[in-house]
């Protein structure tokens, strides 16, 4: 009972605990579990795109500069070579006419305001000193030998550009000049001016690239040719300017490194001119281009908060429609917990839950089985105690039944033993009689007479003797028939108790199967696992019960041959005695015949004497035998009292087991009743 108690105990203290428990819905931890890592891989990807958009901009922006300055570079390229052409076509023209001074001038008039870049035209100045000039060209050369492009110009036949130079105007121009060869003994050389601002106007307007900025630079002494801020225009490129972007480039001009490079928070990009020492610079602010990839970054972000949104939502959508079967499973278990088995599985989803739906329906059918299997044997358990307990209560009468006769047996053997020795007694008195017959033959007719009345009283004795025996006799055999009875009770208690044993057996068995169940089920089939641990306790009490019923009945059985054998030993000797009593009764009457006819024989009277002698000492001898097999009676009498006592406390303890079992299976019942395995359980509650 008090384990019966305890495993009642046990569901409520389980329940406690899961409902001191927080509870959190598979669906909240999946989306805590799947929303971050999604909100983390979305910041990750636009942190992602971010860096790359902002270094692949950073390439394009890299790539337009260089295509940008590298098509102004040619832009400055192809005007030079335009300019240089028209100037290489004027000195062309002089040295095919071969012009006199006067001619000259005519011929340089020809080319003054042909050339917006080179408004006063080509000029030429000679070795000793003489200047010439074109009418209209606003140009005056005090000194020509001693200028820059005419120094150059002696040092090269074909036109080139030379080094860029202050005129005396003021104003810095960059001149081609070239040795011309007219005939004539003076030494001539051709040149034209193009000024610094039209080239900064070439550089400025060449510029492709949005925002971008550009800037030219002689190589030679880091003069800005041009800019777009007139006031640098023929200032010296220096690396310690306070302009980043100058100060970096007179830094790579230096180095003779041309690669683009980053500057100040600008991208700076160079390109050589072609046929000349001149580098262009262009730049253009990081910012600039960055703007772009910060409008992008903006973009991101929303689409990124957009797509966690929809994400969210649609991560919520899929998780609940994929957890909606482990929702009813769940609530299946709950109810199994509850011992509720007429619960219906769905199984209808094809993945791992639908298995483990399989999986769960086939549990509660087995389980429902094995409820019913234990049911069923419970109640056919509580049938065979009531029956065993029933057979007991006969056993238990039967044994007191048989206790009564073996007391009434004892009383007959008692008075058996008395009649024995009182007839002793008398054959001893009457072999004294006889003795006394011979020595006094006077009191023969009196001792004749008292011998004729002892032998009536003998006579009737023996008949008393002889009917006390019959009744022995009988009682015996009802004793017989008792105890063949009470074999034929163990033997079916015996039966009984077997199926008993097969009973428990398959009940332990079963609860073997249930609490392997139970832990198949995890937490869910706990408590189920402490009905089967106490089933599997009963069905062990129930077979310890059954093994103490069959050691009892054993033993019964043993007594009860014991009692069978010594019943048939009494038998032997109370036929033995009833034959000896028969004899006794023949030779009382031969005596008695033989006292009555004493009177008529008295001659006779010493043989007959004699001849009672003889069978006054056989009676003796006979009496004491039947006095030893009288007590011998009385002895197995008291035994066969012993036993059956013995039997009625064997009864006792077979009537009290079959009372256990009836409890156990009482018991059995109300934990198997506990659960509902039909659908009636259930309308019933």
């Amino acid at each position: 009972m008090a384990k019966k108690k305890r495993a009642k105990s046990a569901r409520p203290a389980q329940t406690g605990r899961r409902k001191g428990r927080r509870e959190r819905k598979i669906k909240d931890k999946l989306l805590q579990s799947i929303m971050p890592a999604v909100i983390i891989t979305i910041i990750v990807l636009v942190v992602i795109s971010s860096l790359l958009t902002r270094a692949r901009m950073q390439e394009l922006a890299e790539s337009n500069l260089e295509a940008s300055i590298g098509n102004q570079s040619d832009n400055i390229d192809a005007w030079l070579q335009e300019n240089l052409e028209n100037f290489s076509t004027a000195k062309a023209a002089i040295e095919g006419i071969k012009p006199d001074d006067s001619e000259l001038e005519n011929v340089l008039t020809s080319f003054v305001g042909t050339n917006s870049n080179s408004p006063n035209g080509v000029y030429v100045a000679s070795q000793s000193g003489k200047f010439y000039a074109g009418e209209g060209a606003e140009i005056e050369v005090k000194n020509p030998a001693d200028t820059v492009w005419f120094k150059e110009g002696l040092t090269r036949v074909q036109m080139a550009y030379g080094e860029p130079y202050q005129n005396d105007e003021g104003t810095y121009v960059i001149s081609a000049s070239g040795i011309v060869n007219d005939g004539s003994d003076d030494l001539k050389v051709a040149a034209a001016d193009v000024t610094l601002d039209k080239i900064s106007i070439i550089v400025n307007s060449g510029v492709k690239m949005k925002n971008a900025s550009s800037f030219l630079v002689n190589t030679n002494d880091n003069m800005i040719l041009a800019h777009r801020e007139s006031s640098l225009v023929s200032t010296t490129l220096s690396s310690g300017s306070n302009d980043p972007v100058l100060a970096g480039a007179a830094e790579k001009i230096a180095e003779a490194d041309y690669t683009t490079d980053q500057f100040g928070g600008y991208t700076v990009a160079f390109t050589e001119v072609s046929g000349t020492d001149w580098v262009l610079v262009s730049y253009i602010a990081n910012s600039i281009i960055m703007a772009d990839v910060t409008q992008l970054i903006i973009i991101l972000l929303i689409v990124g908060v957009v797509a966690v949104i929809i994400i969210s939502v649609l991560i919520s959508l899929i998780v609940a429609h994929v957890i909606r079967p482990i929702s009813s499973i769940t609530e299946n278990i709950s109810a199994m917990s509850s011992g509720d088995f007429t619960i219906e599985i769905d199984n209808s989803s094809n993945d791992e839950i639908g298995r483990m739906g399989d999986q769960v329906g086939h549990f509660v059918g087995s389980m429902r089985n094995m409820l019913s299997s234990i049911n069923e044997e419970s109640e056919r358990l509580k049938h065979q105690s009531e029956s065993s307990n029933t057979v007991s209560k006969t056993m238990y009468d039967a044994s007191q039944m048989q206790e009564e006769a073996m007391g009434n047996l004892n009383h007959t053997v008692d008075e058996l033993a008395s009649a024995v020795n009182e007839i002793a007694e008398n054959a001893t008195t009457l072999a004294m009689v006889v003795s006394d017959t011979k020595e006094n033959s006077d009191k023969a007719s009196e001792s004749m007479k008292e011998t004729v009345e002892i032998s009536k009283k003998g006579r009737a004795d023996m008949e008393q003797l002889s009917v006390a025996m019959d009744g022995i006799q009988a009682a015996n055999s009802e004793l017989v028939e008792s105890i063949n009875k009470v074999g034929k009770a163990s033997d079916e208690i015996t039966n009984i108790v077997d199926m008993i044993g097969d009973i428990a057996e398959e009940t332990n068995l079963l609860s073997l199967n249930a609490s392997i169940e139970a832990a198949r089920a995890g937490e869910a089939g706990r408590g189920f696992a402490v009905v089967a641990s106490e089933i599997g306790g009963l069905a062990n009490n129930s077979a310890e019960s059954v093994q103490n019923i069959s050691g009892l009945i054993d033993q019964v059985r043993s007594l009860i041959e014991d009692v069978v054998s010594q019943a048939s030993a009494s038998a032997r000797s109370i036929q033995e005695n009833s034959e000896l009593i028969a004899t006794a009764m023949q030779t009382f009457d031969q005596i008695f015949q033989n006292i009555q006819s004493t009177s008529e024989l008295i001659d006779e009277m010493i043989v007959g004497v004699s001849k009672v002698d003889d069978v006054a000492a056989n009676v003796a001898a006979i009496s004491e035998e039947q006095a030893a097999s009288a007590d011998e009676i009385l002895e197995t009498s008291q035994s066969m009292v012993e036993q059956a006592q013995s039997i009625t406390a064997s009864s006792q303890d077979v009537a009290d087991n079959s009372n256990e079992l009836a409890t156990t299976s009482q018991t059995l019942t109300g934990y198997v009743q506990q659960f509902k395995i039909t659908k009636e359980d259930s309308d019933e509650e």
